[in-house]
């Protein structure tokens, strides 16, 4: 079947949006009394500089951005990506020949960092919750005893810059969603009773593909009859019989920003238990959708979609949450948890993802991406069906 030809969005970003996130953590800066950040992670790279390379894949060498209090950000960086980050907005570029394990930029990084103006006398670093330094731990000890700033935790600081996306940033996530609920639709019409998870995820992979899609790093599939007990593992080459769901979660990327859903597919007949707790599913993504807003906390909509899944004969949820943050990373902070008080804001992009342990053994979980609006929420993936596809 001939693939449908999509129309590409602009790749990467205007500079004004790169001038327009350091403007917002410098302001956030100055009220936590910062001097400069140091990012390490490829999507906090990115984010400040528009850096976009798969060379983060390799752990060989560090990389190091530098926020500071006024001005561009400093890019401290192996010397493999000079002409890279020059093809960036930033000017003021360090290299050093990486890989040097005995002074893999260290030296150099503190240098830059000791040069810089001082006001507070305080370094931003990620230490919390959901915050990596891609460096090693005795490179940060060592980099730590030698600048003149003391070291303050940022991490909060840059979640929260993070959670709220610009217009440019959501259609990129928007585009990623419609990628993939077209490949999902168009998959129910592509597998039968009698293939495996790993086929089926295969055949998901290419379309994605071919219908404009960057990448899939990730896709998980499991089955089982009536249900499923696990959501991360797999695909396997278990072959799928009659009365088996199939649960496939992807994470698809376009221009550097994901999508995170998953679709459940039914095969020959679908079990009443089932049937009833997709339709609690559905009817808890409705709830939840209709709480979120501008103004309510992360913690209110977990209740509206719980008090769905209770009534409809949930006996817990093994996932932890019912959704999360999202971006250019499959999950990011925060989390629709009972105890997350993170306040929704327009621009915010987040799952909704309902899930109930129903039968002992057997869940079914669904998950749908939203944007919060000024007056409410939008569906960012084509909402599924009711009723799930019964294949074949």
């Amino acid at each position: 079947m001939e693939k449908p030809v999509s129309v590409s969005l602009q790749r990467g970003f205007p500079q004004a949006e790169f001038e327009q996130r350091t403007s917002r953590v410098q302001a956030a800066m100055h009220q936590a009394r910062l001097d400069a950040l140091l990012v390490t992670t490829e999507p906090e790279v990115r984010y400040f500089s528009g850096f976009h390379t798969q060379f983060f894949e390799s752990p060989t060498r560090p990389w190091f951005v530098v926020v500071p209090l006024e001005g561009k950000p400093i890019a401290v960086i192996p010397e493999i990506g000079l002409a890279g980050m020059q093809a960036t907005w930033l000017d003021s570029i360090h290299t050093w020949p990486s890989p040097q394990p005995g002074d893999d930029g260290i030296s150099l990084l503190t240098s830059v960092l000791n040069a810089l103006p001082t006001r507070f006398g305080q370094l931003g670093l990620p230490l919390g919750p959901e915050s990596v330094l891609r460096m090693p731990v005795a490179d940060v000890n060592t980099l730590t005893d030698a600048v003149s700033l003391e070291v303050a935790d940022c991490a909060q600081m840059l979640l929260s810059l993070r959670f709220i996306k610009s217009t440019a940033e959501i259609e990129k996530v928007r585009r990623a969603c419609e990628i993939t609920s077209e490949a999902f639709a168009a998959l129910a019409q592509n597998m039968a009773v009698g293939d495996t998870e790993i086929e089926i995820s295969r055949r998901l992979r290419i379309d994605l593909l071919q219908r404009g899609a960057d990448s899939t790093p990730f896709l998980v599939a499991g089955s089982g009859p009536g249900g499923y007990d696990s959501i991360i593992m797999g695909p396997t080459e278990k072959r799928l019989a009659s009365g088996d769901v199939l649960i496939i979660d992807t994470g698809t990327v376009y221009d550097g920003y994901f999508c995170d859903f998953d679709r459940n597919f039914a095969f020959g007949q679908l079990a009443e238990d089932a049937h009833r707790a997709n339709e609690a599913l559905y009817r808890a993504t409705d709830a939840g959708f209709a709480t979120a807003r501008p103004g309510v906390p992360m913690s209110e909509v977990w209740s509206a979609m719980w008090a769905v899944l209770e009534a409809g004969g949930a006996l817990g949820n093994s996932v932890g949450r019912m959704g999360h943050g999202l971006g250019m990373q499959l999950t990011e902070w925060p989390s629709i948890r009972p105890d997350d008080y993170t306040v929704l804001e327009a621009g915010a992009v987040i799952t909704l993802e309902p899930g109930m342990t129903f039968a002992p053994g057997r869940q079914l979980v669904h998950e749908e991406n939203i944007v919060i609006t000024q007056d409410g929420a939008e569906y960012l993936t084509h909402r599924a069906s009711p009723e799930m596809p019964v294949v074949s």
